[in-house]
């Protein structure tokens, strides 16, 4: 039950806990798959690895950042409205840039220390190019998931309505 000053900050913590478990999922699954895919030298092996090793860090910093509080806190700095495209840029921007700077370093160093030491090239032209690429990914997928996971999570988590209100 909501109390007078808005939603129930435990039921908050929880949609905002379960919306980036489901978001980093869908990250994880397409950035694994782009990587492997780029490389040249997909396993399905390898891709395993690569989404297990994706989604822990993604479900780490889903863990310790609270992504609705820092989107809603950059959202009011930019002056964008509730639920305004610029609104909803600004969020996947902000989800991205936490995200997938994280899960392409973890596979990417994975792959590069697959490499044996004689045949390693510098890692530095090795992650760019995947940052690069898993920041435009990262910005599409959060841009046309993030709503639906938030619609779902708090359809669930506050009742039929969809939203925290």
């Amino acid at each position: 039950m909501q109390n007078m000053r808005g939603p129930d900050p435990a039921k908050m913590k929880t949609a905002g806990r379960l919306i980036s478990m489901m978001m980093g999922l869908i990250l994880s699954f397409f950035q694994s798959l782009a990587g492997q895919l780029r490389s040249g030298q997909f396993t399905f092996q390898g891709w395993i690895i690569s989404l297990a090793l994706s989604i822990a860090v993604s479900w780490l910093i889903g863990y310790i950042v609270p992504m609705g509080k820092v989107s809603q806190s950059i959202c009011r700095k930019l002056k964008c409205p509730e639920g305004s495209l610029k609104a909803r840029i600004a969020e996947s921007a902000v989800s991205d840039l936490i995200f997938s700077p994280f899960i392409t370093l973890a596979n990417v160093l994975l792959a590069w220390r697959n490499i044996p030491p004689q045949a390693r090239p510098p890692f530095l032209p090795m992650f760019l190019p995947s940052l690069g690429i898993s920041l435009l990914i990262g910005f599409v997928l959060v841009f046309i998931f993030q709503p639906i996971c938030k619609k779902f999570v708090l359809s669930r988590v506050f009742g039929n309505k969809g939203d925290a209100r």
